[in-house]
């Protein structure tokens, strides 16, 4: 039978209590997003530091539950029919925790594909495009003197908020009530500001985007889950 005690990654990062959802994560775009599901779900689990570092994420230990090397990623202990399940990619986990606990996916299956649709549209476009405005504003591409890239992101980043201005519209909600689509697309508009990017794309110009992440930062469960696991060891 396999045991969460079975799986290489518990040797670096051991459970406390096994019987709980194990997280291994860090408090970036991507990975608050399993952390805010947890909580806004009232599920049961333990949250492992695992930095961006290639002596956590590289290691044999991480690299055994994901491949790819990123984190977020998770054991459930209590998975399909009762045996572990191992998983990677946060807009695997959102669906997955919502489907287990029948919350925040929609009440009819055109509800729930609404909700995927703007999930899929973080996945593709938001956390790709975002991701790369910030490499070139804040990280490494910042020292590229070439416009060209960064104008394209910043282009891009600009289209994106604005089919999210129109879209919001009259509504609190990207899905039209609040969703797993929601956990994964406001944690990625508010790093605008760590990356300094927010006058850029003209986020100050916009209405309903600020005004809903707001809406987002403001919900007791995000506030807890927004800096889990710590930042700092």
């Amino acid at each position: 039978m396999t045991t969460l005690e079975t799986f290489p990654i518990n040797k670096r990062w051991p459970a406390e209590d096994p019987s709980v959802i194990q997280l291994y994560s860090f408090p970036t775009p991507n990975g608050v997003k399993a952390s805010i599901a947890l909580e806004e779900m009232e599920l049961p689990y333990e949250a492992h530091r695992v930095t961006l570092s290639d002596d956590d994420v590289k290691s044999d230990e991480f690299l055994s539950l994901n491949p790819n090397n990123k984190i977020p990623a998770l054991i459930d202990p209590n998975g399909p029919d009762g045996a572990p399940i191992a998983l990677w990619e946060s807009g695997a986990i959102l669906i997955y925790l919502a489907e287990k606990t029948g919350k925040f996916i929609g009440k009819t299956e055109a509800d729930k594909y609404e909700i995927i649709k703007w999930l899929m549209f973080q996945m593709g476009g938001v956390g790709p495009m975002f991701g790369q405005l910030g490499f070139f504003v804040k990280f490494a591409g910042s020292k590229i003197e070439d416009p060209l890239p960064r104008d394209r992101y910043v282009g891009e980043a600009k289209r994106l908020l604005n089919v999210l201005e129109g879209e919001l519209d009259g509504k609190d909600w990207i899905a039209g009530e609040y969703s797993i689509a929601d956990m994964a697309l406001a944690p990625w508009l508010n790093a605008l500001e760590f990356y300094g990017a927010k006058d850029l794309v003209g986020y100050s110009d916009l209405k309903n985007v600020p005004a809903y992440v707001d809406r987002f930062y403001a919900r007791p469960a995000v506030d807890r889950a927004k800096n889990i696991p710590p930042r700092e060891g």
